[in-house]
């Protein structure tokens, strides 16, 4: 035991030359070109903005060929732009009371627009969801309202100046009852579509109507409602646009009706464009709400 011990006490240690450490290059992750990246996101703008550019391309081309003629009693296109620059160009100019951009006209009928929809989407909710729920409303309000939704908007008109005997209220009162019959009706037949057990649940869990009405009726009844409510808004901004004709002021529709008397057919042609990618907006809008609020069930 003694000599292994003086063994490995003689024993020398010999330290090994130190290995020198080599840098290994990897090679490079191929990444993708940048069309490639860009592709995925770039394919849907082109989709949808390609084809309806090139559908308005071939719309003015067309235009500005039939209306070049002499016997033509609408202005191309580009006498259009010539007359009517500044309405396109500067849309929020202000020189006094009346001589205003349609940016500012545009404005002035969407608010009444956003106080008559907004009532008569409150109003049509909840008397949509009554006639839904129970059958003796729907008995005595039903064909009430099948004969009053298709009355015209501006049949109302008079009757409003009447009551109310101002411009202003009256030209809401017209929005609210032109858009709150598509509300009515697609909240009624939404509320009447709700599942059995859904309504079982519901008296499991012994919801109250108020209840009841948040977490079943409504949310189960969304994508009729919201397809009533894009009906609505765009009935809005037709009876808006006629009404403003009629009642005078700054907005949109009184605009068109004192260039037809002043005879600027530009004027009137681009105030229906600017009407037209309005109710466009609104309609997308909507939608887009309800997409969210149901989660994709509306479809766009």
């Amino acid at each position: 035991m003694g000599q292994a011990v003086l063994k490995e006490a003689d024993a020398k240690i010999v330290a090994l030359p130190a290995a020198k450490a080599q840098v290994v290059s990897l090679p490079q992750a191929a990444g993708k070109p940048l069309m490639a990246r860009i592709l995925p996101w770039l394919r849907p703008i082109l989709q949808n903005v390609v084809p309806p550019l090139i559908t308005v391309a071939l719309i003015l081309l067309f235009w500005q060929i039939a209306a070049s003629g002499p016997q033509s009693s609408l202005p191309p296109p580009t006498k259009i732009w010539d007359e009517a620059k500044d309405l396109i160009t500067e849309p929020f100019y202000w020189a006094g009371t009346q001589d205003i951009g349609l940016g500012w006209r545009i404005l002035v009928s969407l608010q009444r627009v956003a106080i008559g929809f907004g009532l008569a989407a409150i109003a049509g909710v909840l008397v949509g969801a009554l006639i839904g729920q129970s059958i003796w409303a729907m008995r005595g309000l039903d064909p009430v309202f099948q004969v009053l939704r298709t009355v015209p908007p501006l049949a109302w008109l008079p009757l409003s100046l009447a009551a109310f005997r101002d411009s202003q209220p009256s030209a809401i009162f017209v929005i609210f009852i032109t858009a709150i019959w598509p509300v009515i009706i697609n909240t009624a037949v939404g509320i009447r579509n709700i599942p059995q057990d859904y309504r079982n649940v519901a008296q499991v869990l012994r919801l109250n109507q108020v209840e009841f009405f948040f977490k079943i009726m409504v949310p189960s009844a969304a994508p009729y409602i919201f397809t009533g409510l894009r009906i609505g808004v765009g009935l809005s901004w037709l009876a808006i646009v006629a009404a403003e004709m009629l009642t005078g002021g700054v907005g949109i529709g009184f605009f068109i009706w004192d260039a037809w008397n002043s005879s600027r057919l530009s004027d009137i042609i681009v105030a229906l464009i600017y009407i037209g990618v309005v109710g466009f907006i609104l309609d997308r809008l909507v939608a887009f709400i309800g997409t969210v609020v149901t989660r994709g069930t509306v479809v766009n």
